[in-house]
């Protein structure tokens, strides 16, 4: 499993249109057949702050490579590009240790 921490903080916008963009994100992906198991996605944000964090995860390269094809993600990507005012890093992480 390869995993990503995308960070940004949001400046532009509605925080609820944005939220309703994620879930419409997610939604995508779990209905989609190529991809549905394969991409695991969660969302946070500061509990009282502006930075969120998402967290990503994908099964292989292929899976990587399939969702990054995908029209929905690219729409995603660019709103999530926007929201963040240009300003999002995606940093690939490595599991060290986790529970079961």
């Amino acid at each position: 499993m390869k995993h990503f921490l995308i960070k940004y903080r949001f400046k532009n916008g509605s925080p609820e249109a944005w939220r309703e963009q994620i879930n419409g994100f997610i939604s995508a992906l779990e209905g989609d057949p190529e991809l549905k198991g394969r991409i695991t996605y969660r969302v946070t944000k500061e509990r009282d702050g502006l930075d969120y964090y998402h967290l990503a995860g994908a099964t292989d390269d292929q899976a990587s490579k399939l969702l990054s094809g995908k029209d929905f993600f690219k729409r995603y990507a660019e709103a999530t590009r926007s929201v963040a005012g240009g300003e999002v890093t995606v940093v690939p992480l490595e599991v060290i240790a986790e529970t079961n």
